[in-house]
């Protein structure tokens, strides 16, 4: 039974068709909303959330529902209405389906995951099993502690889409960690994987047959205190579960990109530049779109970004940044002022499927053009074994290896590192800590 329907309709659900799908549950349920109408809730007849439901959006970007929902979503723009079921009542899940199915049928669209759907009415009629969690509560959260958020997540892909983007920030405020919990096949997009950087946030595989484990280190798991924390054996080594092995190679390869730029902070500044310049270099298109979360929604606008960007200062942005079908390519950009000026920080990943090359000869001028166009300070380029596609899934993963080094300013400098391949790694990395060494 699926936590997440999602309904895909070429037209926007107005007022009454919204009214028809929460009418899904029958008369006997309430409505309420969140995040000043910005998600309404079907409610119990004692104010529990069963299935929470986001403002509809127009993911105007071709590709991007496919991208996350695999190719039974409409290629196309479309609008996604997405509704999330509570995992503490039974009938929520078949809630949601139905609720997404009545938009879909009235709408002449489609839902995913496609057996979810429905238009049966849903009466409640199990037992809750859980306790209610406190008011405000993000509503992508399922469990709450004193020192832990935790999200069920049970798609094939997990996104950064704003449900847990709010998770994420709500869990901060409160001074707690983000947990998600995924099905063992499951994998992360790289805006959800950067997002989860950093432990305690975890990554949680739930495995029917070994429990629970890390889906980043392999970790074995174990609820304790009211968070996931990894199991000790006698000696205080942390076991690494037996489902979490070596895939098999592929010859996929991710050539990726780190990099800072700095600007003055002046009324004519326009952001963006730096990341569609790596973009057209090295996939030859611009980006499709852009957006605070996924799906990204947004068709590629340096000025639409840049006023964003402005109207959020002195606080950072982050954005997700993705590229066209034909070449997976995808990019996170962090905003930041500074005391130095304005600073964008990049992440640009490109995928490529065995047997292809990256285009090296490209490297050293883009990272001139960086230099002389958009304040470039420091670029590191690394290429790793990874899925070409550019998700990650619950497997360990060879850490990149260093190829290029430029330092930007007044006089730019290129380091070549090495060829990318795993049998020089040690030697990369170390020439890349007396290049650094030699700069400071």
């Amino acid at each position: 039974m699926t936590k997440d329907v999602i309904a895909l309709t070429p037209t926007m659900p107005d007022l009454r068709t919204l009214l028809a799908g929460l009418h899904a549950g029958g008369p006997g349920l309430g409505v309420d909303t969140l995040a000043d109408g910005a998600v309404v809730q079907l409610c119990a007849s004692d104010g529990r959330p069963l299935v929470s439901v986001e403002a509809p959006i127009l993911v105007q970007v071709a590709g991007e529902a496919v991208r996350l929902l695999g190719a039974s979503a409409p290629p196309g723009p479309v609008w996604w209405t997405e509704a999330r079921a509570s995992t503490a009542v039974a009938e929520a899940g078949r809630l949601a389906g139905s609720f997404a199915g009545r938009l879909a049928t009235v709408l002449d669209g489609s839902v995913w995951p496609p057996d979810a759907a429905s238009t049966d009415v849903v009466p409640l009629a199990g037992g809750v099993s859980a306790a209610p969690l406190p008011t405000g509560t993000a509503p992508a959260v399922d469990v709450l502690t004193d020192s832990t958020a935790v999200v069920i997540q049970d798609r094939p892909l997990v996104a950064l889409t704003s449900w847990l983007a709010d998770a994420l920030r709500s869990a901060a405020d409160s001074d707690r960690v983000l947990q998600i919990v995924t099905p063992s096949g499951a994998r992360l997009t790289l805006p959800a994987r950067a997002a989860l950087r950093g432990l305690p946030n975890r990554w949680v595989i739930q495995d029917p047959a070994h429990g629970y484990y890390d889906g980043l280190s392999g970790a074995v798991l174990h609820w304790r205190n009211g968070t996931f924390t990894p199991v000790r054996d006698g000696s205080g080594t942390v076991p690494v579960a037996a489902s979490f092995t070596a895939a098999a190679e592929t010859g996929d390869r991710q050539l990726l990109l780190s990099l800072r730029t700095r600007h003055p902070a002046d009324e004519d500044l326009v952001l963006g530049g730096a990341v569609e310049t790596g973009f057209r270099e090295l996939t030859g298109a611009p980006p499709g779109g852009w957006s605070t979360a996924e799906p990204v929604n947004l068709p590629w606008s340096v000025r639409e970004l840049t006023a964003l960007a402005r109207s959020r200062a002195p606080r950072s942005t982050m954005l997700t940044v993705v590229g066209e079908r034909s070449r997976p390519a995808i990019a996170t950009v962090r905003v930041l002022r500074t005391s130095a000026g304005v600073e964008e920080d990049i992440t640009l990943a490109v995928g490529y499927g065995g047997g292809e090359e990256p285009p090296w000869e490209r490297i050293e001028p883009l990272a001139s053009r960086l230099a002389a166009e958009h304040g470039l300070v420091t670029l590191l380029v690394s290429l790793r074994a990874g899925r070409g596609d550019l998700t990650v899934p619950a497997r360990p993963e060879a850490p990149p290896v260093p190829v290029f080094f430029t330092l930007g300013g007044r006089d730019v400098v290129h380091h070549r590192l090495g060829d990318g391949t795993g049998g020089r790694a040690a030697q990369a990395w170390e020439q890349f800590r007396r290049v650094v060494g030699d700069v400071q």
